[in-house]
């Protein structure tokens, strides 16, 4: 059934991008806009249009908005029914992934992951001409998208973008969409959530909002997903275990060997070993060394001599390791001094 509506959509746009085709009069006019927007092929910049056709760059822009005007002017005049048609297809869309969106999100949801460049670019098109809809075209900040023109225009969808944005920075660190709602007046963390997926400044983890460049909301090496996944985990993992929750993660990028996981677990100091293959985060608390030295840690920081069974249980807090592997270096090793009955202080210099 799905598949059918996928099929059924896909004709209603061809189908009305083949009516606005047709209201072209001249071929070259026509030419213009298929390759500026990519309705067959890829899309084509203002330069390569010109040296096929002739003309200069600036020329080929100046045609290019003068039947874009046209085009709007009879689609307003409801001289082609099948935009309008189209246009309510993508309101309904719209309203279900809340009210603003990527093109490529809308493609997505209407035809599937699979979705073609074409349709993508069909979108785009029928987009333009929409007297309801509106276009926020692609730059350094936002993605191309489009939104429902009753509720903002390019001008307030920048605005509440950018509200957001802001509030993110202030916040400092990853937001949830709960939270990042109840900061703003939105009426839902739906809109919220449109809003902010929009915005190039923006990326999020399983609902966690941030920065682009914050690793926790947008992993791009390795180690930055090691983090991640230590981090969610809450406790340490085997490197082994850590590959596994990669290769099931919602990253986008996760074909990674367990030899490379181990690799890098290794290189960066936020990881540390406290057992066999055994990691966790420096920031809970966990330092390197050997065993003799958290037994020289522990002691120092008591600055009394301990009884073993509490050296074992202070040192076992930050490595997993046997408890005759932490017995074994403080009968072995010359720094432990025994002082009485199973008890142990650091050796004076």
């Amino acid at each position: 059934m799905e598949q059918t509506n996928q099929s059924d959509m896909a004709g209603t746009l061809k189908a009305a991008v083949s009516d606005i085709l047709g209201v072209i009069e001249q071929d070259r006019e026509r030419e213009i806009i298929t390759r500026r927007f990519g309705l067959f092929d890829r899309k084509e910049t203002l330069e390569q249009i010109g040296e096929l056709l002739g003309i200069t760059r600036e020329r080929v822009r100046q045609l290019e908005k003068a039947i874009l005007i046209r085009l709007k002017i009879a689609s307003e005049a409801n001289k082609i029914p099948s935009v309008h048609e189209a246009e309510r297809n993508l309101i309904r869309h719209l309203s279900e992934k809340g009210r603003v969106a990527r093109i490529q999100d809308i493609a997505a949801d209407m035809f599937g992951k699979e979705a073609t460049p074409q349709q993508r670019a069909h979108i785009a098109f029928l987009a333009e001409l929409s007297p309801n809809i509106s276009v926020v075209s692609e730059n350094d900040d936002y993605f191309h998208s489009i939104g429902i023109k009753d509720h903002a225009d390019e001008k307030k969808i920048k605005s509440n973008v950018e509200e957001i944005v802001k509030t993110i920075k202030q916040h400092g660190e990853p937001i949830g969409i709960e939270e990042l709602h109840g900061k703003l007046s939105h009426e839902h963390p739906d809109h919220v959530r449109a809003l902010a997926s929009t915005s190039k400044k923006l990326a999020s983890l399983k609902d966690q909002w941030g920065l682009v460049k914050w690793p926790t909301v947008n992993p791009k090496n390795i180690r930055d997903k090691i983090y991640v996944i230590l981090a969610e985990n809450g406790k340490p993992m085997h490197f082994s275990d850590i590959a596994k929750a990669i290769k099931k993660s919602d990253f986008k990028r996760k074909d990674v060997t367990t030899q490379a996981i181990h690799n890098e677990l290794i290189k960066d100091k936020r990881f540390v070993l406290i057992g066999r293959g055994i990691y966790a985060l420096d920031s809970w608390g966990y330092s390197k060394g050997t065993v003799a030295d958290i037994i020289s840690d522990v002691l120092k920081k008591a600055g009394e001599p301990l009884h073993r069974d509490e050296i074992v249980k202070r040192v076992l807090k930050s490595r997993q390791v046997k408890e005759t592997t932490i017995l074994l270096n403080l009968q072995s090793k010359p720094q432990f001094k025994r002082v009485s009955k199973a008890t142990y202080q650091l050796q004076e210099a």
